[in-house]
């Protein structure tokens, strides 16, 4: 079994990345599990993959374990791709999911545009390697209303996947979320590196299946 660090202290995002990787011989713990609950890294980046990168690298060279790099948010056309990188704290630095959602519908309001896309990058550090890894997933959609649904977090009460069947991503169960989602498409894309640094760490043992 190895140890994932997740370069977040976002429980929401821990939950589905242990999901996303459960048929895994992983596990992914929480950065503050090995650096402690007060460690941070200033979200410096312009884009997605500069602040993933950024997370990985840090609580990889803090912790000495391989880490994963998060950072993903929602952009809205009309909004000029905003909240982008600030997703988190689109209302304040300090904002709930309640407030960032709140805020969001208040700028949209005299808008009919509503198209949106989720955008994840994950980026995977170890401690042996210089090179990091990156890999994207996007989740095309549109902005509801009014939020919908009890489930996930952040902003999946307001978003409808396009194409799918005009639920609203917080209305999906954590399986259906996590075939579709921005985080799951990412987890996607990264697997066969995974397995591949898996297999490499193995050095003759029963290899993982990709």
């Amino acid at each position: 079994m190895l140890t994932l660090v997740l370069a977040t202290s976002n429980e929401g995002k821990l939950q589905e990345l242990r999901a996303l990787l459960s048929d895994l011989p992983v596990e992914v713990i929480g950065m503050g599990e090995v650096v402690g609950d007060s460690f941070s890294v200033s979200e410096t980046g312009h884009t997605f993959a500069e602040n993933a990168v950024l997370k990985a690298r840090a609580v990889c060279k803090e912790s000495g374990l391989i880490a994963i790099g998060d950072d993903s948010g929602l952009e809205v056309d009309a909004l000029g791709g905003r909240p982008g990188v600030r997703s988190r704290r689109f209302a304040h630095e300090r904002a709930t999911d309640a407030e960032n959602n709140a805020a969001l519908l208040r700028e949209l309001a005299e808008s009919d545009s509503r198209e949106a896309r989720f955008r994840c990058v994950l980026a995977l550090a170890t401690p042996f390697d210089s090179e990091i890894i990156t890999v994207e997933g996007v989740c095309e959609g549109s902005i509801l209303r009014a939020p919908r649904g009890s489930g996930g977090f952040g902003y999946d009460p307001l978003f409808v996947l396009a194409g799918a069947d005009g639920r609203a991503l917080g209305e999906l169960s954590e399986l259906e979320k996590n075939a579709v989602s921005h985080r799951g498409r990412a987890a996607q894309a990264l697997r066969p590196k995974l397995v591949k640094l898996l297999n490499e760490l193995l050095d003759g043992a029963e290899r993982v299946a990709g």
